[in-house]
């Protein structure tokens, strides 16, 4: 489960395969600090991203969700 920290949001992107296809899907998760430096608080709980797309394995649906989770953030900037 690759996790970046970009402009101080976490970001957590995966790749899961998809039961029953043989295929992936690209997930994405964005976090923020919170006043309780224990915990983060979630902005985007995981889910899926791109989901009209299936990937071959778990590298490219990796790739994607870094790729979609920086328009993302893009969003959430001030």
């Amino acid at each position: 489960m690759p996790a970046k920290m970009i402009d101080g949001y976490e970001v957590v992107f995966t790749g899961e395969e998809l039961e029953g296809t043989g295929q992936w899907g690209a997930y994405v998760a964005i976090f923020a600090p919170s006043a309780n430096p224990m915990h983060m608080t979630a902005l985007r709980p995981k889910r899926r991203v791109s989901a009209d797309l299936t990937l071959t394995d778990q590298q490219a649906a990796e790739a994607e969700a870094e790729r979609v989770v920086m328009g993302m953030l893009a969003e959430l900037r001030p």
